[in-house]
């Protein structure tokens, strides 16, 4: 029942012969021209066709009448089995990140544990010598934009962000940076191109990485670069 009110069945007047209440319990059948007084949430009686919302129905005496704006339709104010989902229904596809709203469809539909990914670490290097941690730039120093920008936008798209590293224009500093970290994913700033500290490819060569993207068709931003490193 999606109503406070009364299963009715067939056309009324009806009489009324009892309640049913929210629970585990099966009510007995209703026969036509009979009514069971009813809570939201609780099971029809076997042969109800309808609810008669309590604001809508007039008792007169031992019989039932329905005083609503409209006539009683058949299956008004029912909530049959399966309208949400239906048994074999894919309810999520694979990958949606589980929230709120996720874990109370689980809940409703009956599952009590699901299968997840933990969100992916993530390590974010931030390269260079001219970068400044607070105050304003100087002669020939930037303040840092990305360490700041960086973890919450990397937070939003689910991952999981350590502290930022910053890391001198240094190739040993750079390969061990690479070499000893153990999140799930390295993020870096700057040193993919060919400049005279640029050190990312060596880095990565000597870190033993295998390169799946070496450079994009796009201005600004062409020398990006995406890598494998050993462990997946």
């Amino acid at each position: 029942s999606a109503m406070d009110g009364w299963a009715v069945a067939g056309p009324g007047p009806w009489r009324v012969a009892g309640r049913v209440l929210a629970g585990p319990a099966e009510p007995a059948p209703l026969a036509d021209g009979t009514a069971v007084e009813i809570a939201t949430g609780a099971q029809l009686p076997p042969g109800a066709t309808a609810v008669l919302r309590r604001e809508h129905g007039r008792t007169d005496g031992a019989l039932l009448h329905d005083r609503g704006p409209q006539p009683l339709t058949t299956g008004q104010d029912v909530r049959p089995r399966g309208q949400e989902c239906r048994r074999g229904e894919e309810l999520l596809p694979s990958g949606t990140r589980v929230g709120p709203a996720v874990l109370g469809l689980a809940a409703a539909c009956g599952h009590d544990r699901l299968s997840v990914h933990r969100r992916p670490e993530v390590q974010l290097l931030v390269l260079g010598d001219e970068l400044l941690t607070s105050g304003v730039p100087g002669p020939g120093l930037v303040r840092d934009a990305l360490g700041p920008l960086l973890p919450p936008w990397l937070r939003a798209a689910g991952a999981e962000p350590a502290e930022v590293r910053y890391v001198r224009d240094d190739f040993g500093l750079l390969g061990d940076a690479l070499r000893h970290c153990t999140a799930d994913l390295v993020v870096t700033t700057g040193g993919t191109a060919a400049g005279p500290v640029d050190f990312l490819h060596r880095a990565l060569a000597g870190a033993g990485a295998r390169l799946l993207v070496d450079g994009v068709a796009v201005r600004p931003g062409h020398p990006m670069v995406l890598a494998e490193l050993p462990g997946g």
